[in-house]
């Protein structure tokens, strides 16, 4: 079964508004959680540019929530704290719903240099379990992750 619903609570309006989803994407649901954090408000094209220094091992993405025998990196706390990561397969993951929903918006007519995100969130996806080989007996079992992701810009402006 997909996911086939917004966690948005707030009003949409289609007029100056673009959404996108995906789900079951091989992520880890807790880096989206607070990638979506991080790049919320900002404006997608900023965003872009935080994710891609984050591939880039540029610039980390400080973790909030999840941030257990992470260590600290170097520079000044951001948003509080200096431990972080960088999660190059979520990031990339998020790099492709911003490309998908800056389209959605350029085929509603919206400005896409104009966009600024509302609402950015991951949630738990399916976990599919593959065994490892481990000698001619047993195995070890390993879960992959999965996120449904989703994200909702607005035209601010004029």
């Amino acid at each position: 079964m997909t996911k086939t619903t917004y966690n948005y609570q707030g009003t949409f309006d289609p007029t100056r508004m673009a959404r996108a989803f995906t789900t079951n994407q091989i992520a880890s649901w807790k880096y989206g959680l607070e990638i979506g954090r991080t790049i919320k408000g900002k404006y997608v094209h900023d965003a872009e540019k935080f994710l891609q220094d984050v591939i880039d091992q540029k610039q980390p993405l400080r973790l909030r929530t999840y941030h257990k025998k992470i260590p600290h990196r170097p520079g000044q706390a951001v948003l509080g704290t200096k431990s972080g990561r960088y999660p190059q397969k979520t990031c990339k993951s998020w790099l492709n719903l911003l490309n998908t929903v800056r389209a959605n918006a350029d085929v509603k007519g919206l400005d896409v240099k104009k966009l600024q995100i509302v609402h950015a969130i991951a949630t738990m996806g399916f976990s599919r379990i593959r065994n490892q080989a481990q000698g001619r007996i047993s195995g070890k079992s390993r879960k992959s992750k999965s996120a449904h992701m989703e994200i909702i810009v607005r035209e601010v402006g004029a």
